[in-house]
């Protein structure tokens, strides 16, 4: 099978479910590639797009509240958005790249290629198979106005809300958010930190902006140094991911004091070394913790899709939320040290989080593609779910 995954650099968490899909397509023997539609057009387009979101994330997130209500809002109304007439521009040159090449399938762990595809679909250009893979836990706007031949959603409880937005019900898979193999292999918390260089006997706090470095990190930094910085036992790790200037930040404050760390391919390896996780909630980071079975504290989200995130999570026991401020120290201290609320949270996020989800959506997609199957069911792994939605 040839496959194309099309994804955008908005945020850590697309990319690396792409890059997820990649990995476990070509495990089973199938050959993919990958690609920023706007390459395409032109790299410097594609670096600016990426690059407007991520500043807006990094530096003014309520900002990008505001766009993501003006998304909520304008899914009321009864026509196409001006994100699917924007990336109609970009069907021309799409449709030359699949004229040049043959693929079967394509996925699409972004709501952008979605559109373009979409575009290209109502124009009669000719389009292989497509599956949007969701990597939020919602029904982020604009997703119903996309013609897909499957959706994959992270958990069958969402499927409620896809469907009240129009996406057909045999559409729906839900497969769950795809992360890399890495998270899920049995490495152990001791082998873990001896490959790190860890200490073996010290309580690690992992702090993670995702792999933008958003959120308020350094304000909960402050509080938890103030309150813990000093004891023995307890070592705080903060990766910064691609935010070079809130690395040289930290480094200028804290120095040594801290383990500081920019981008890494070691995430699997930090979260498993570590006693507790701190994030804002992204679907991919959330999901990757969530699968390495490790405890989960969430703060400050980025308004939009991750508030339905942290949601989520913390209705399922995944996760608890808190606000950065003298008393959330408290918090995260009881967390910390109570093995019991640690040892629940750990066997909520086995129950709910399908750690499989690559090789599920690798073999829908399969499938789809033998078969001609693209009527589905709303699944959770290989068990049918239709219950969930009341026979739907």
């Amino acid at each position: 099978m040839e496959a194309l995954i099309l994804s955008c650099g908005m945020g850590g968490g697309h990319n690396a479910a792409g890059n997820a899909l990649k990995e476990e397509l070509e495990r089973q023997g199938h050959h993919a590639s990958m690609l920023n539609p706007y390459t395409l057009y032109s790299r410097r387009l594609a670096a600016g797009i990426d690059g407007a979101y991520i500043s807006l994330a990094q530096r003014a997130p309520n900002a990008f509240g505001m766009v993501y209500a003006a998304g909520e809002a304008y899914r009321r109304l009864p026509f196409r958005s001006p994100v699917y007439y924007e990336n109609r521009r970009m069907a021309a040159v799409m449709a030359d790249f699949l004229a040049e090449h043959s693929f079967d399938i394509v996925l699409m762990p972004h709501i952008f290629p979605a559109e373009i595809l979409t575009y290209m679909k109502l124009h009669h250009m000719a389009v292989p198979k497509t599956i949007f893979v969701a990597t939020d836990y919602t029904c982020i706007p604009f997703t119903e106005e996309c013609e897909c031949d499957a959706y994959v959603i992270p958990h069958p409880e969402l499927a409620d809300s896809f469907i009240s937005r129009g996406i057909p019900a045999d559409k729906i898979h839900a497969c769950g958010i795809p992360v890399h193999h890495g998270f899920c292999e049995p490495v152990s918390c001791e082998e873990a930190r001896r490959l790190l260089g860890l200490e073996p006997d010290k309580k690690y706090i992992l702090i993670s902006g995702g792999g933008i470095g958003a959120g308020k990190i350094e304000k909960i930094l402050e509080l938890l140094y103030e309150d813990m910085g000093q004891e023995e036992q307890i070592r705080l790790t903060v990766i910064c991911g691609s935010n070079r200037r809130l690395y040289e930040r930290l480094l200028q404050r804290y120095g040594e004091h801290i383990l500081l760390i920019g981008h890494t391919d070691q995430m699997a390896l930090y979260l498993r070394a570590s006693s507790l996780f701190i994030t804002k909630p992204g679907g991919l980071s959330s999901t990757e913790a969530a699968v390495m079975g490790v405890p989960l504290i969430h703060v400050s989200p980025i308004p939009g899709c991750e508030t339905y995130n942290a949601c989520f999570f913390e209705e399922h026991g995944m996760s608890r939320r808190v606000h950065p401020s003298k008393s959330s120290t408290g918090e995260i201290r009881a967390c910390l040290e109570d093995e019991t609320v640690r040892g629940e949270m750990i066997r909520n996020q086995h129950k709910w989080i399908y750690a499989n989800a690559a090789s599920e959506i690798c073999a829908l997609a399969y499938r789809m593609v033998a078969e001609g199957d693209c009527e589905g069911n709303i699944r959770s792994g290989h068990t049918l779910c239709r219950d969930i939605i009341g026979g739907a």
